[in-house]
């Protein structure tokens, strides 16, 4: 939580760098790296938080596990801002010593993050939480981010061109095109190339988005009775969780293959639609099956036991006069 107060505190200062500040780098706004990575962390913080908070066990582990995490992060974070304030760039840079010591710095604080993170996922898929919807989404979710975050490692390899100890820079983030062409606004995705930060961003906030899922579904359970299911709220989140999957590896291909994000080819298009059929028909098919109604217990009626006011208004003796008189008459019957 220190940490995600940090971060938006990094995210205001850099927005007001990117309003006084007019040096570009790489095709790109000198502190707009900064802002993005801080707004990034906030929500990775605050996701990390709520989790480690729901760890019925190993909460010791978690919080060792949170605090690498945080310290990595914040590590990464300062070298990131310390390069775009000396106006140079901060990853793939071999350009001085010192660039490159800060690199492979920025590359040891990755490698922590992550580890950390595969400790908070291993108690997290251990731990028994009362919402299974929820448990599963946050599973689901930190895996794919995990998966995510090692997108980051592909980026690192030498691009075409690019040799170790001869260029200044080895490394990208573009496939096909150089760093620093045209881009979308705000993200900085290419808008001519494929861009492996695309399925770097969509894989690490699944964190966010799915436990979203969750939340969405609670909030119209009161209107749609068939989401106060548990299981059919297990079922939706599973759903939901192949098809971020399907998505994610949709875009990673999408990127590897040199294709813009929002120029898909008819094999992209074609892969779109088949994850989206496939959502339909598996959303379609939990919300259609049908409920189980609880067990009904099968009793015999009873006739009400007798009281003395309705047996008779005139009290226990005259009921005992009466028992008598039944047990002659059956007596007689029986002769």
């Amino acid at each position: 939580m220190l940490f995600a107060a940090a971060m938006a505190v990094t995210a205001v200062g850099s927005a007001v760098g990117l309003a006084v500040d007019d040096r570009v780098l790489a095709g790109a706004p000198i502190w707009a790296k900064p802002f993005k990575f801080a707004v990034s962390f906030v929500a990775y913080g605050l996701s990390l938080a709520w989790i480690l908070s729901l760890l019925p066990r190993g909460r010791r582990a978690g919080w060792w596990a949170g605090t690498v995490v945080a310290s990595a992060s914040l590590v990464e974070m300062v070298l990131i801002i310390a390069q775009a304030a000396r106006g140079r760039r901060s990853h793939f840079n071999y350009a001085t010593p010192f660039d490159e010591a800060v690199f492979n710095a920025m590359g040891g604080t990755v490698v922590a993050l992550w580890a950390g993170t595969v400790v908070v996922a291993v108690l997290l898929l251990r731990a028994r939480i009362a919402d299974r919807a929820s448990a599963w989404a946050m599973r689901c979710g930190i895996v794919l981010a995990l998966t995510g975050a090692g997108v980051g490692f592909l980026m690192t390899r030498p691009a075409p061109g690019q040799q170790r100890g001869v260029t200044d820079v080895v490394g990208a983030h573009n496939v096909g095109v150089p760093d620093g062409g045209p881009s979308m606004p705000l993200t900085g995705w290419s808008t001519v190339g494929g861009d492996l930060r695309i399925p770097h961003f969509f894989g690490m906030h699944a964190l966010q988005l799915l436990p979203f899922v969750v939340l969405l579904m609670a909030a119209l359970a009161p209107r749609f009775a068939r989401l106060a299911d548990e299981r059919v709220r297990v079922r939706l989140v599973l759903i939901a969780s192949c098809v971020y999957a399907g998505l994610f590896a949709l875009v990673l291909w999408q990127a590897l293959r040199g294709q813009p994000l929002l120029r898909p080819d008819g094999a992209t298009l074609a892969a779109l639609g088949a994850i989206v059929v496939v959502a339909a028909a598996g959303v379609y098919g939990v919300l259609r099956s049908p409920g189980h109604a609880p067990a009904r217990t099968t009793t015999t009626a009873r006739p009400p036991i007798p009281t003395p006011t309705a047996l008779s208004p005139v009290g226990p003796t005259h009921l005992s006069d009466k028992a008598d008189d039944a047990r002659d008459a059956s007596k007689v019957e029986t002769s």
